[in-house]
């Protein structure tokens, strides 16, 4: 059984083995065509070596023996006149461009390595921080609203606004840490108007800009409901962020070829072109002059992003002066053809 087992992890290399044993016997049955066959050998050897990049040793071991199997043929048909001595030098020459290329083969698993180290040394961090945060925070508001039944001090309440704005940043980064989890995602079936009506409802209740719900285009999506939210009021909130009282914010979800888009569309001072490629990175500010006040830490989009990744879809943006818009790209749509349904709402500043 542990024999069967081992043959069946190791199929290419099975199949690989007996490829080229038939092609080493094409050339000493051929003698006078062995240089194609010879050619297969050393291509096919490349191309198994692509599926598996084997250890030094296994590698060195195997390319000894092609070199003796195949530069022996060669030589013995070269002394009894069928081939040219120059045929032998082809030896070496496939030698060195298979060392070459596994040399370069190595450099790239070796950084794939590692980057894959850090990213999940960097999950791992932003986990454990996040969770050792959360306690003394907690710990800390307890304290500061029992305090503040007793006292009126208008300190108090700062210090409460800021643990809770500190507890919706840790809020994120375990969000973020969670994103690269293949158990991240409780995926459901979502019905596109109900949801986007309710962070519509939501958002116009306490922020008082010009909102309007425009055209939503019906149908179902098939995602996490509860995390596509979270990315929602990042969106959201960011274009209450960087706008005035009164001023526009829209949302709107339509249908394109890939699946759904959903806009956020806001009147702001708009993001600076150079900038925009850095606002979904982690930490990342389209406006490094933003203050606590106006902005945050750089996370709420990075956020979006990662949801809309593992989603399979993306979140981009289309910013100038007075306008900014972010759409969020989710595949999997099913459109209900009503067009009778399409309607806009307008709620008041």
């Amino acid at each position: 059984m542990l024999g069967i087992a081992w043959l069946r992890s190791r199929n290419v290399e099975v199949g690989w083995v007996a490829f080229a044993g038939a092609n080493v016997a094409a050339m000493i049955a051929w003698p006078s065509w062995e240089t194609i066959p010879f050619h297969f050998v050393w291509i096919s050897l490349t191309i198994v070596y692509g599926f598996r990049v084997w250890n030094p040793k296994p590698t060195g071991a195997i390319l000894g023996v092609i070199i003796l199997v195949t530069g022996a043929s060669i030589m013995a048909d070269a002394f009894e006149g069928i081939q040219l001595w120059g045929e032998l030098f082809e030896v070496p020459l496939m030698s060195a461009m298979f060392l070459a290329m596994v040399w370069h083969a190595r450099r790239r698993q070796t950084a794939v390595e590692a980057l894959e180290g850090l990213v999940e040394r960097q999950e791992q961090f932003l986990n454990d921080i996040s969770h050792e945060l959360r306690t003394p925070v907690t710990i800390a508001q307890g304290h500061l609203e029992l305090l503040q039944r007793h006292n009126g001090d208008p300190a108090i309440a700062i210090a409460l606004d800021e643990l809770g704005r500190i507890e919706r940043i840790i809020a994120r980064l375990l969000l973020l840490a969670k994103t690269g989890h293949e158990t991240f995602l409780a995926p459901t079936k979502i019905d596109v108007e109900p949801f986007v009506e309710d962070i519509f409802v939501r958002w116009s209740e306490v922020a008082p800009r010009s909102w309007r719900l425009g055209t939503i285009v019906h149908g179902s999506i098939w995602g996490d409901e509860e995390v596509l939210r979270a990315a929602m009021d990042a969106l959201v909130e960011n274009a209450v962020k960087f706008t005035d009282v009164g001023d526009p914010v829209e949302l709107r979800a339509r249908s394109l070829d890939f699946g759904l888009v959903i806009d956020v569309i806001d009147g702001g001072p708009g993001i600076d072109p150079d900038k925009t490629e850095r606002i979904f990175e982690r930490f990342g500010r389209g406006d490094d002059a933003r203050t606590r006040t106006t902005g945050g830490v750089g996370l709420g989009l990075a956020i979006v992003q990662a949801v809309a990744q593992v989603h399979g879809g993306s979140c981009v943006v289309d910013s100038r002066p007075g306008r900014t818009m972010f759409s969020l790209r989710l595949p999997n749509f099913q459109r209900e053809l009503d067009p009778a349904r399409d309607v806009e709402y307008v709620a008041a500043p």
